[in-house]
């Protein structure tokens, strides 16, 4: 079952006048999304309260007074099928569920990963605690983390809280830190890297910095532990959240993590100033060494402000115990 009466009754007030329908009715409803109202709309799930006459032009210029009665059908079940996968879960309420992911597990289905994944998971985990996302019982993924980057991430599992958390990632306001071993050590040990990320011109599974056609993107980045002059522990904060943002932007500054196949790898210099076995490590380590330590939101339900934190795993804590050999 969903959250809401059937139907919602809704009357247009006197500043809507003359507003699209679906602009008048989200403001009614703030916790549905314009586009969801759009298609409950264009679905044919509301109707004139004076009438009963169905109206699905979503364009329609409402008048002050106006009745609408909105039908919210139950959700229907997710495309992606439940899977029983275990999960280390950070917190969990009947709004959000916060989970330490570990490497190696996609976030989406997607062609090469149709199941197995975090939505498959999530999807078997809450059951019917999922109210719907725009109509299906999945839950909300908001942002994203790479298949081989471990570490927190937060989904919603009804509507309002999709709505809340995905306003306050446009808006920049959520917290998140990376810890990330990269090759070098960055100078200044601590700086702001503020560029235009967009796709690379040739090689377009890539992202790149780009001079123009990019979005914006920022990152906070302070060296936390230093490995002679061949590696560094380095704590990335995003102000903003473009794909691969931190591996792109470590590269740019001349660091690449350590494990990144895709954007840059160590010179035969830089390798030289680690002593073997800090050398053989990373020269092993089977991904970027990239993990989601921090991450902080508002609550979209109480408003209060939570924060958790993630250990380093495993993988990524022997190898920076290996860097540090002589």
């Amino acid at each position: 079952m969903n959250d809401y009466p059937t139907p919602l009754q809704l009357t247009i007030p006197q500043e809507a006048t003359g507003e699209r329908l679906d602009r008048a009715l989200t403001a009614l409803v703030p916790e549905m999304s314009r586009s969801r109202i759009k298609a409950l709309i264009e679905g044919g799930n509301l109707r004139f309260g004076e009438t009963g006459a169905t109206i699905d032009d979503a364009s329609y210029r409402v008048k002050p007074g106006q009745e609408f009665a909105l039908t919210v059908p139950d959700a229907t079940p997710p495309v992606p099928i439940g899977q029983h996968i275990d999960l280390t879960i950070a917190y969990e309420d009947a709004d959000i569920i916060v989970i330490d992911k570990p490497a190696g597990m996609v976030v989406h289905p997607a062609p090469g990963n149709p199941d197995m994944t975090l939505v498959n998971a999530l999807i078997a985990h809450c059951g019917d605690s999922l109210s719907g996302i725009g109509g299906v019982k999945r839950p909300g993924i908001v942002h994203r983390i790479d298949k081989d980057t471990s570490g927190l991430l937060i989904a919603a599992k009804n509507d309002a809280a999709h709505h809340a958390l995905s306003e306050a990632f446009a808006a920049h306001d959520i917290t998140r830190a990376y810890k990330c071993a990269v090759w070098g050590l960055p100078s200044p040990k601590a700086g702001t890297i503020e560029t235009l990320i967009g796709r690379h011109p040739v090689h377009r599974q890539r992202m790149a910095v780009v001079n123009r056609l990019g979005k914006e993107a920022v990152t906070h980045y302070q060296v936390e532990q230093v490995y002679g002059l061949g590696a560094s522990l380095v704590e990335c904060r995003l102000e903003t959240g473009r794909t691969h943002q931190i591996r792109v932007h470590m590269t740019h500054i001349g660091h690449p993590l350590i494990g990144d196949q895709t954007y840059g790898r160590a010179t035969i210099a830089r390798r030289a100033q680690l002593s073997d076995t800090a050398r053989a490590a990373a020269k092993a380590f089977p991904r970027q060494a990239l993990h989601a330590a921090i991450l902080g939101v508002t609550h979209p339900r109480t408003g209060a402000y939570m924060e958790w934190e993630s250990d380093i795993p495993a993988d990524l804590s022997a190898l920076l115990e290996q860097l540090g050999t002589k």
